[in-house]
């Protein structure tokens, strides 16, 4: 006879199929510290976002560029003086919670800027490095066995010196090496037509269509040139040639972070390419594309995933590290690196100018990075018994 215990029992004895999120986040719950991070991180989104709305429009609640010269340099929490600053003028709550710069300006508004600027710059670059690694990993990991024709690397020669020059402001070697590079591409369609028709190119350019190295070998030793230069350095030439903007910087800290990237894709593609439902997927006749970004992407998004997260502590340290130089975003933003720049020469007067943005960069980039590490942990079933 079958009663509540029985039906107990075999509950008990039955495997619950439980699924790869709920499993990676009984194992995050796990680390306190990354944990916290997630906390830490969620909060600084929901700073970055209210300092969005509060510190912009004609008339914000929050002005970071309120220049109140009599009130300059005052310490966290004092309260407005109602005589010498007009009501509209005066900052939220008529207290200055994280006091004045030697301009008077309230560091809680620029603070709340800053938080969107240091977020937005974060993903964004992120998103920029992580969209190149993915290709170039992807490339590498699917078709690094395939051979380059030497007109294929003259083509790459010549649209990657294009690029440069445009870059530097040199359009007339812009235009001659983009000019050059359409010529290759010319050539190699010249070529491929004949091949089709005759089975043979015209023997004249043959020489410039025999092997030279596989695909992989290519980008991999782009990889390893691009990690022999110190990032930040790199960076801050680049910064310097090109005009100061929020979106060059976006833009250079994405195209100078992705290597990490390429690495972990490519190596995950390496394995999933031997896997049996690629192979099953190759048999089908499933387009390439298909295979890639339908099922070997998804399977190798975990490192992604992490790369992403400890990235983001990365450019916002960029960020802040740029500010700080003066290469960073120009005013009238403001951010935690050139608050923290402005504070540098009132260290004893006014410490708190230093330690507000730095703690708080601290506390970011710390949260990330612990963040980063649980992700690691909870999507990499060989470290959860570690």
């Amino acid at each position: 006879m079958i009663n509540e215990n029985n039906i107990n029992e075999l509950h008990h004895g039955l495997a619950v199929e439980v699924s790869r999120f709920s499993e990676g986040w009984r194992i995050f719950k796990k680390n306190k510290l990354a944990l916290w991070g997630l906390i830490i991180f969620a909060v600084f989104f929901m700073v970055a976002v209210s300092g969005l709305f509060l510190t912009t429009g004609d008339n914000p609640v929050l002005d970071p560029s309120k220049v109140r010269l009599s009130e300059k340099l005052l310490k966290p929490f004092t309260t407005v003086d109602m005589e010498m600053i007009k009501p509209g003028d005066q900052p939220l709550f008529g207290t200055y919670l994280l006091g004045t710069d030697d301009l008077g300006r309230d560091i809680f508004a620029r603070m709340m800027q800053g938080a969107w600027v240091s977020l937005t710059v974060g993903f964004v670059a992120v998103g920029i490095s992580v969209l190149i690694g993915i290709i170039m990993g992807g490339i590498a990991g699917y078709y690094g066995m395939y051979r380059i024709k030497l007109i294929h690397v003259l083509f790459l020669i010549a649209f990657f010196c294009s690029m440069v020059f445009l870059a530097s402001g040199q359009r007339g070697l812009a235009v001659n090496s983009a000019l050059l590079s359409l010529l290759f591409a010319v050539i190699s369609v010249i070529y491929n037509y004949f091949s089709l028709k005759v089975n043979r190119g015209p023997a004249i350019l043959n020489i410039l269509f025999f092997d030279t190295f596989t695909v992989d070998t290519l980008i991999m030793r782009f990889v390893d040139v691009m990690l022999c230069f110190p990032s930040f350095f790199l960076i801050l030439t680049i910064v310097a040639i090109l005009p100061a903007s929020i979106y060059n910087i976006m833009i250079v800290i994405g195209l100078t972070s992705w290597m990490g990237t390429t690495r972990f894709v490519r190596a995950e593609f390496l394995s999933l390419r031997e896997q049996d439902f690629v192979s099953a997927a190759k048999v089908m006749g499933i387009p390439d594309l298909s295979i890639i970004f339908r099922h070997m992407i998804p399977n190798a998004a975990a490192p992604v995933l992490v790369s992403a997260a400890i990235g983001v502590a990365d450019a916002i340290l960029t960020e802040a590290g740029l500010s700080f130089l003066g290469f960073g975003v120009p005013p009238p933003h403001a951010t935690w690196g050139n608050v923290l720049s402005d504070g540098k020469r009132f260290l004893f007067d006014a410490p708190w100018l230093t330690y507000i943005p730095g703690l708080s960069i601290l506390v970011v980039v710390l949260s990330f990075n612990l963040f980063g590490e649980g992700l690691r942990d909870a999507l990499n079933p060989k470290l959860r018994k570690r």
